[in-house]
């Protein structure tokens, strides 16, 4: 990572936010690369996510809006972008994505990362964060090393009247089935207290666009990380959030803005 900077932050306002990597809160403006234990600190989750829980989404869109091409994110990524991405997940207790993302992206468990260990230790999480998938229909590969190989058990959430057959399946690959709604759908409420039930405080979702609409549109979602990469696709690729709108839209504040090769990684807060 060559270069990445904090272009502006909130700290003036906010005396919790975390130092810049030379230690004065938000006023690095230097060309450096960032370790990993910096972009942790940047990214560290707020005091509100150890007694309550915290919901932040993390998603990359093209200049023109596109949150994927060819039914894809990583034609829109970058080195840093992945960096940031493993930060995210190595500061999570839990990883919440959609099914059809699942399918699309080819998801394998987390996996364990030296340069986290000691600071997920301290926190008192486990070596990796939980992978949670939301499905209605619960069609998935279960004989994929995301449920049968994961070094904590994958959960998949799903609604009390999905398949009872396809959530044994599930169970019987490894899988821990949380119902988190009444219908064959999730409640995104639910979701989200189910999983603080159990510990995983710390949230992550990455997607997709329709699960993402769904919590925005619930009022759940915490904080958005958005790289916003210097790519135009044009075509009819989704946003980042889909499904029925809401009635009135939700308010962000930024919190910070950092910058490498044209990329944009912007962090909003819910207001």
């Amino acid at each position: 990572m060559r270069r990445l900077l904090p272009v502006t932050d909130m700290t003036a306002h906010d005396a919790k936010a975390p130092a810049g990597p030379e230690g004065a809160p938000g006023a690095d403006r230097t060309d450096h690369e960032w370790s990993l234990d910096e972009l942790a600190d940047a990214y560290a989750y707020p005091p509100e996510a150890a007694s309550g829980r915290w919901l932040r989404a993390n998603m990359v869109s093209s200049l023109d809006g596109a949150g994927q091409h060819d039914g894809r994110s990583q034609p829109l990524s970058s080195e840093a972008d992945m960096r940031i991405f493993g930060t995210l997940r190595g500061l999570a207790d839990v990883v919440v994505v959609g099914a059809e993302t699942v399918r699309s992206e080819g998801y394998r468990p987390a996996r364990a990362r030296d340069a986290f260990a000691a600071r997920r230790a301290a926190a008192g999480q486990g070596p990796a964060p939980v992978i949670a998938v939301v499905t209605a229909s619960l069609d998935l590969d279960f004989s994929l090393p995301l449920f049968t190989g994961p070094l904590v058990p994958t959960l998949v959430l799903t609604g009390a009247a999905s398949s009872a057959e396809r959530r044994a399946e599930a169970e019987r690959a490894g899988a821990e089935v949380v119902i988190a709604g009444d219908d064959r759908g999730v409640d995104p409420e639910r979701a989200v207290t189910a999983l603080a039930e159990r510990g995983l405080r710390r949230q992550l979702t990455e997607g997709g666009p329709r699960l993402l609409g769904q919590f925005v549109a619930a009022g759940v979602l915490d904080e958005l990380c958005l790289t916003l990469s210097p790519t135009m696709t044009a075509g009819t690729a989704q946003r980042i959030a889909g499904g029925p709108s809401v009635a009135v839209p939700k308010r962000f504040a930024v919190a910070s803005v950092l910058e490498q090769d044209g990329f944009l990684f912007t962090r909003y807060r819910r207001i």
